[in-house]
């Protein structure tokens, strides 16, 4: 994967599960297929909304290879790479590539937070680990440790595989601050749904996007006119999409996301546990928010 094809609209899949919580691979090559149809340029699976904490080793290389089948060569597949411990994500990175992936997305290490000389040498060993370009993952708010521009910029200087940051500090700021130390050499990707025009505005190039899997025409067509500075006509759809995006933000964002495909008639709403699918008020007002904008789709 070269430096030149982390841009566009990259759908941070979902992973469907059967009635029984086993992986549904029938509905997961489908679902990557209906993404690419529907223009966005790749895929990146493993990733939180994926529900890799919940998957073992041998699920998240079939989850690979259906990707990858899924594909059928019309754009990259990302693996995200997460453990708890570095010999794990090293590990699962050389299963990655051994399966086909043509990137990474690297995490610093799970439910540990790391100081900077830790995250420096897990994440590191990572990137090492394989010649594939890697995506750098920062995003402080959902696992603790924070990669600075400075670091940024210490790590593009010693990995030449290292091509882009995904920045998810929900900060519109950094990404200027990176470009600044890094020139182009690093492309900006935006891991926020609902800060994805701001983003662009800002130099994002990317969107590593979570409601794609419910609504990939409209992401694709929001990024493009976000690109093509198209700000006025973006506008009007990125206001229709706002409460959806946000849905993307929260710490249920998978149950929601899920839902919301289950709506458009895209997935199901089920999860591993320990998450549970949403019941009760909690769906109903989640619900209240998906139909009202549903039914303002083309309005």
């Amino acid at each position: 994967m070269l430096k030149q094809d982390w841009n566009g609209v990259i759908p941070a899949i979902t992973t469907p599960f059967n009635q029984d919580l086993t992986v549904d691979v029938v509905a997961m090559e489908s679902h990557v297929s209906w993404l690419m149809e529907s223009g966005c340029r790749g895929v990146v699976a493993l990733g939180s909304l994926g529900e890799a904490s919940t998957l073992g080793f041998d699920e998240k290389i079939e989850v690979l290879k259906v990707c990858k089948k899924g594909l059928q060569e019309r754009g990259p597949l990302v693996a995200g790479i997460a453990a708890i411990s570095t010999a794990d994500a090293v590990n699962l990175a050389i299963a990655a590539y051994e399966a086909g992936c043509d990137g990474l997305m690297v995490l610093p290490p799970y439910v540990y937070q790391s100081d900077w000389r830790e995250t420096e040498a897990h994440m590191g060993a990572v990137i090492a680990a394989t010649p594939l370009s890697c995506l750098l993952y920062n995003n402080p708010i959902a696992y603790g440790t924070d990669i600075s521009p400075v670091q940024t910029r210490l790590f593009a200087d010693k990995y030449s595989n290292l091509h882009a940051v995904k920045e998810s500090s929900s900060d519109v700021r950094r990404l200027m601050a990176i470009r600044e130390l890094v020139g182009d050499r690093l492309a900006l990707l935006v891991g926020v749904d609902d800060l994805i025009v701001e983003s662009v505005a800002g130099g994002a190039c990317g969107w590593i996007a979570g409601l794609v899997n419910a609504f990939p025409v409209e992401s694709v067509r929001l990024f493009d006119l976000a690109i093509a500075g198209r700000f006025e006509e973006a506008r009007t759809l990125y206001e229709w999409f706002l409460p959806l995006l946000r849905m993307d933000t929260v710490s249920k964002f998978v149950q929601l996301i899920k839902l919301v495909q289950a709506e458009v008639g895209k997935g199901s709403a089920r999860v591993r546990p320990p998450r549970l699918e949403l019941e009760g008020a909690e769906r109903e007002e989640a619900l209240n928010i998906i139909r009202t904008h549903l039914a303002r789709r083309n309005g």
